[in-house]
């Protein structure tokens, strides 16, 4: 029989389900950096492609994952967007390539302990590359052993068959993947002109034809503090498509940055003055281990979102943190009072406070103080503005190459302003309105296939600073010693 035959009562056990997630894509992160591929169902495939994951599982079969986020940068997003606030989904684009970013490991001879053989001492081995041999005999994968990784990332050989059980050692060479091959040109990328490849943060263009979803966070936890990449960034964040923006979430590097005071001037020296850049200090430590600021902003960010129904209109300061402390590179805890945060506040940083619990601080994008216009000086209001002029284009594209008649003009005034009273009664914009101008539209615009609409739409701003004003009032005194008599 194919089948055992149950007869009775079983029961079955199974671990505690993971707690379910938000999803959200107006705050949808799209991460650059290197993760452990050796780890990953098939690593080849893991390289310089855009990669969308909604949970660690799925992250952990096609990019692997591990907590060495020090060596591997895109598990600190992993980490805080599935396990510290649980919202997806993620885009993520790994720059660590199996064919360079390698070192040979020579053979070595490891003992078996119940036929089994663990290979300690060494970290990122790629399967496909494992060698084992009794003597002169190569044994032969799925047929002598199988290869797994144990929970500390390590390499573990089980033998198999008969042959090999008597045996007390054998001899294991392989290829580990080697991230400190990664250089900063890996992250910026490029196009290969022989190959018709995209590599590093020029894979951003292939978001959206490959996923169906727009990028709307640009991350490089464990690089964008280098300002070479940064800059590149904020390029990137442009013209996405051809059509489509993101914001730039940029740290500073706190080994040069180890003061709050050291803040503008680096700042400034980074050339962080734009307003789809958002600029972070210092950064955190979470269980333990240290990570880059802009991957805990990053999702709490998406998570606020997702949970203000995917609209980016709150303000993402005074939000709580899923973080221990904030911290300096080489581990110097950083306090600041509200006072040293609003300095950096003032400079355009955002950065973090304990006040009943780690929270985000500052309100404004990179280009405050040198640009004050309220449309770009705010973070919501430019976030909405951007998340605004991406949801045209994806709303909207049905209707390229319509007829240009009444009915269609009518048809898109109609929704537009049905979507726009919408966000306004629940809050999320203080107003808006689409208008067609007849005048704007001459018959030698539509006979060359143009039509023209204006949106006007007006997002909250913070209230960033409110003022109580007390004053001693002596009738109130009068009133009490008098009981009230004139």
């Amino acid at each position: 029989m194919s089948e055992k035959y149950y007869h009775g009562v079983r029961v079955m056990e199974e671990g505690a389900g993971a707690a379910s997630s938000v999803n959200g894509i107006s705050g949808l992160q799209v991460v650059v950096g290197t993760a452990p591929i050796n780890l990953a169902e098939d690593p080849a495939a893991a390289v310089n492609v855009p990669i969308l994951c909604y949970s660690l599982t799925e992250a952990r079969k096609k990019l692997g994952y591990c907590e060495d986020f020090a060596t591997y940068t895109l598990c600190q997003s992993m980490y805080a967007s599935y396990i510290a606030y649980r919202v997806a989904p993620v885009v993520f684009i790994n720059v660590l390539d199996p064919a360079r970013h390698k070192k040979d490991n020579e053979a070595k001879e490891y003992g078996v302990v119940n036929s089994q053989v663990i290979v300690d001492d060494l970290t990122g081995i790629l399967k496909n590359s494992v060698k084992v041999k009794t003597g002169e005999t190569v044994l032969e994968e799925n047929k002598d052993y199988i290869l797994s990784f144990n929970t500390q990332e390590r390499l573990v050989i089980t033998l198999l068959s008969e042959q090999t059980e008597a045996l007390t050692s054998v001899s294991v060479e392989s290829v580990s993947i080697d991230p400190s091959k990664v250089t900063v040109e890996d992250i910026i990328g490029g196009y290969d002109v022989q190959t018709g490849k995209e590599s590093g943060l020029e894979v951003i263009r292939q978001v959206y034809p490959r996923t169906g979803v727009v990028p709307a966070l640009l991350l490089a936890p464990g690089w964008s503090h280098n300002p070479d990449i940064g800059s590149v960034m904020l390029a990137k964040s442009r013209n996405i498509n051809g059509v489509f923006t993101a914001e730039c979430l940029l740290d500073l590097p706190t080994e040069e940055t180890r003061l709050y005071t050291d803040v503008a001037r680096i700042k400034e020296k980074s050339g962080y003055e734009d307003e789809q850049g958002i600029v972070l200090w210092p950064m955190v430590e979470v269980n333990g281990q240290k990570m880059y600021y802009s991957a805990i902003f990053g999702a709490m960010t998406a998570y606020t979102d997702a949970s203000n129904d995917d609209v980016p209109s709150l303000y993402l300061s005074n939000k709580p943190l899923h973080v221990d402390k904030a911290v300096l590179e080489d581990g110097t805890e950083v306090f600041m009072d509200r006072e040293q945060a609003n300095t950096l506040n003032g400079v355009g940083v955002v950065t973090l406070i304990s006040e009943n619990g780690w929270r985000s601080w500052g309100n404004n994008t990179s280009v405050y103080p040198a640009g004050q216009d309220i449309k770009n000086r705010w973070i919501a209001c430019r976030r909405m503005f951007t998340w605004m002029a991406n949801s045209l284009i994806t709303i909207y594209h049905d209707k390229v190459d319509s007829p240009a008649n009444f009915r269609l003009i009518e048809s898109i005034c109609d929704s537009e302003n049905i979507r726009l009273n919408s966000y306004i009664s629940a809050g999320k914009l203080a107003g808006g309105r689409i208008e067609y101008n007849e005048e704007e539209n001459s018959v030698e615009n539509i006979l060359n296939g143009q039509v023209i609409f204006h949106i006007y739409m007006a997002a909250y701003t913070p209230a960033e600073d409110i003022v109580f004003v007390l004053r001693f009032d002596p009738e109130l005194l009068r009133d009490s010693l008098t009981g009230g008599a004139a």
